[in-house]
């Protein structure tokens, strides 16, 4: 009889085995009477997500994890990532009795066997777990499917991720709090890092993110279009949609994206990065669509009180006006942390306040917030209390509304080319001009500034006729007196242009980290419509240009070198090595390369205005180049120059600027191209020599196209050059010592004071 019983125990327990998943079986969901071993998974119904097991760095742990069913090793989401299974053939998932899920380490219930558990304390049955396409894993009864009933989901518990629709921040009416936390090491130890990408709620919330309690950068607060800190998040990228809520029940972040078929998610990677990245199914890749800290202004008070960061700016730490360096000795040495101070005292009712356009807005953790008051009501009571320091808009939308007022120190400033928004400070009256309270900016004297570059172009044309009217004299003096004449007066026109220009320069990545996809060929075939002819752009010695578009909605430029191609392996290798470790808003942006075969493209931003010659020469659209739009080009490709020889942290030289490597975006802000023929310099390197003289002549400088000797006034000369085209309208033809029609440089040398500009 006991027999029997044995038996029959046996075949109870092998029949609830049954009833566990099959492996090749395709569910999204899990009932109270099953159980989902380690061997085993649930998938979402149109499988796109997987509910299963992985292995840890120790290969007897064990995660309950979800991940891309297509996309190879992208976890998204642990359950227990800080308490692992051992490999047991009995460890396995279930809906408990009491309605909690659990996870348990063998077939006993046994507390000592709980290794996770949802930590539910309603008890309903019949309850089911099921995996949705959105990746959400959620705890519901069988006949609700209501998402604001369910009794637990793992969106409620995110890990490093953040998927569409999944939100981060708090819920004041149940005190819970939801954030991000970096893998200990990513693809290997899913347990809790170092790093969090976290909301804080108080006073104008914004959402850090920290090396355990260190900050090291925070987004800024929401200004009702995009966080303050983030100029680059734009809502049509990708059908992508940003949404922050806050108010009495809490406070939210999550994006949404209207295309089902495009996969994007957020994540802080162990590293301490934060990344949006999007999957590029032709690639088979995820790529970095933002990341941040993308650069030294992005590192949480990188110039410390009152000090304003600008990665186009030289240093990057600039005081705002009405303040000074703290510490005079580290801020030469480019260290900006202790800030800035007061040049004057405040006065109270005398003071007036200096308005700064285009910033991220100082730390908004201790302000005070009235989202219905206008600015000018802001800016009253701003002034009529002594311990306000400045203030601004909540909002930027429909003209901007709220009012966030600053008592203390304004830290982590910095300036965006475009976006940002207005900050007023306070400042003592006599630290203002006459303009009034709101009528002093941040942003230099543009007068000052033109009529600097203007001088500055001037000595270089009037330096560039010296040297051509002399050339005969230099070249009978010998070949040492033609390169000392010629060094004294490049470094001459060098010292102008250096001297008067406002030098710029870009944080740059860590050469480590650079992130250069590699696109697949089939990508760009399909982008540029198999290289349509009506797609092409321009074409060169090089190859062609075509202009295409990605799947994501992205415009790119494909520069494709032909078999026969003028740049060569190396050159194409040297592009691609220069321009993916600079970063400037005056030099274009590669974005990527693909090498098939024969094949070598380079994937570039599209440039809407194309190149600067294709106006510039064009007697039909010359007008759209007036005296300032010139002028403005000029001065953003001396700002690019100035980045390359001196201000990044290489020195390159081009030796190949021109007017077809200039293009221009769609307002005509220009940005320097084709570095194929570029060079690096090191630091102590003034000069090199070469026996392969490349570039364009008309643009070289006479001891370059002599005797191969190069250096930053090299691409000066060609600099000059350029400003004489830019100014007369007028092309520069041929070599500088034909005898045929002279060219522009002689009609500049011989007939300067006649030459018909524009």
């Amino acid at each position: 009889m006991q027999g029997f019983f044995f038996l029959f125990f046996l075949f109870i327990t092998s029949f609830s085995f049954l009833t566990t998943i099959s492996t090749s079986t395709i569910t999204d969901t899990l009932t109270s009477s099953q159980i989902l071993l380690t061997n085993q998974t649930l998938e979402s119904p149109n499988q796109t997500f997987v509910l299963g097991f992985i292995p840890g760095t120790n290969s007897n742990n064990i995660y309950l994890a979800i991940w891309y069913k297509n996309i190879e090793d992208t976890v998204v989401w642990v359950a227990n990532r800080d308490n692992p299974l051992q490999n047991s053939t009995n460890s396995h998932l279930k809906i408990g009795d009491n309605g909690n899920i659990v996870l348990l380490n063998s077939s006993s219930d046994s507390d000592n066997n709980l290794i996770w558990s949802s930590n539910q304390t309603k008890a309903t049955n019949p309850l089911v777990l099921q995996l949705f396409d959105n990746g959400n894993l959620v705890l519901r009864e069988t006949n609700v499917n209501d998402p604001t009933k369910y009794l637990w989901q793992s969106f409620d518990y995110p890990t490093d991720t953040l998927l569409p629709s999944m939100n981060i921040g708090w819920n004041f009416d149940k005190n819970t709090e939801k954030h991000l936390t970096s893998w200990k090491n990513t693809g290997e130890d899913p347990s809790t890092g170092h790093y969090s990408f976290k909301i804080d709620y108080h006073g104008l919330p914004e959402i850090f993110l920290r090396n355990d309690d260190n900050i090291i950068y925070r987004s800024g607060p929401w200004n009702g279009e995009r966080f303050s800190g983030v100029p680059e998040m734009q809502h049509d990228t990708d059908s992508i949609v940003f949404n922050f809520s806050s108010n009495q029940h809490g406070v939210n972040y999550s994006f949404t994206i209207g295309n089902p078929s495009i996969f994007s998610r957020l994540v802080v990677d162990s590293g301490g990065q934060l990344q949006r990245r999007t999957w590029i199914q032709s690639m088979k890749t995820w790529t970095n669509f933002w990341y941040a800290p993308k650069d030294q202004c992005d590192s949480y008070r990188e110039c410390g009180p009152y000090g304003l960061c600008d990665t186009n700016g030289s240093p990057v730490c600039q005081c705002v006006k009405g303040f000074s360096p703290k510490n005079e000795q580290a801020w030469k040495l480019r260290d900006g942390s202790d800030g800035c101070v007061r040049n004057k005292n405040l006065e109270c009712e005398s003071d007036k306040f200096l308005r700064m356009e285009n910033v991220k807005l100082p730390e908004t953790s201790s302000v005070f917030v009235n989202k219905t008051m206008g600015i000018k009501e802001c800016g009253d009571m701003c002034h009529r209390n002594c311990s306000c320091t400045g203030y601004a808009n909540v909002y930027v939308t429909n003209g901007g509304s709220g009012c966030v007022m600053w008592i203390g120190e304004l830290n982590d400033i910095r300036d965006y080319p475009d976006g940002g928004q207005d900050l007023f400070v306070r400042l003592a009256a006599s630290e203002l001009d006459n303009s009034g309270s709101t009528g002093g900016s941040h942003k230099k004297n543009h007068k000052a500034e033109i009529i600097g570059i203007t001088i500055s172009a001037a000595v270089i044309i009037l330096g560039l006729g010296f040297l051509l009217c002399n050339r005969r004299k230099l070249l009978s003096n010998g070949k040492k007196d033609n390169r000392g004449s010629l060094q004294r007066s490049r470094d001459l026109l060098m010292n102008e242009v250096v001297f008067s220009s406002k030098r710029e320069t870009s944080g740059e990545r860590n050469m480590d980290e650079l992130d250069l996809p590699m696109f697949d060929f089939n990508t760009i075939i399909l982008a540029t419509n198999n290289f349509l002819e009506a797609n092409k752009l321009g074409q060169g010695g090089f190859g062609s240009v075509y202009r295409g578009r990605l799947i994501e909605g992205q415009e790119i430029a494909v520069k494709r070198l032909s078999q026969t191609s003028e740049q060569g392996v190396e050159e194409f290798k040297n592009e691609v090595k220069l321009i993916a470790k600079l970063q400037h808003r005056n030099l274009v942006r590669l974005l990527g390369c693909c090498v098939d075969r024969d094949e070598k493209l380079l994937v570039y931003e599209y440039m809407e205005n194309r190149s600067l010659d294709s106006i510039l020469f064009d007697k039909a659209r010359k007008p759209l180049l007036d005296w300032k739009k010139r002028f403005d080009i000029i001065c953003g490709i001396v700002r690019g120059l100035l980045y390359l020889h001196h201000d990044s942290r290489l020195r390159i030289i081009h030796r190949d600027l021109k007017a077809s490597n200039i293009l221009l975006d769609g307002k005509m802000n220009p940005k320097i191209s084709d570095f194929g023929m570029a060079r690096i310099f090191g630091r102590d390197q003034t000069e090199a020599n070469t026996l392969r003289v490349v570039g364009t002549y008309g643009y070289m400088s006479p001891e370059y196209a002599m005797d191969g000797n190069f250096s930053v006034k090299s691409d000066v000369f060609s600099f000059g050059v350029l400003v004489l085209e830019i100014i007369s309208g007028k092309k520069n033809r041929g070599f500088y010592y034909a005898d045929d029609d002279m060219n522009l440089l002689r009609n500049v040398s011989e007939n300067n004071s006649s030459i018909k500009l524009l």
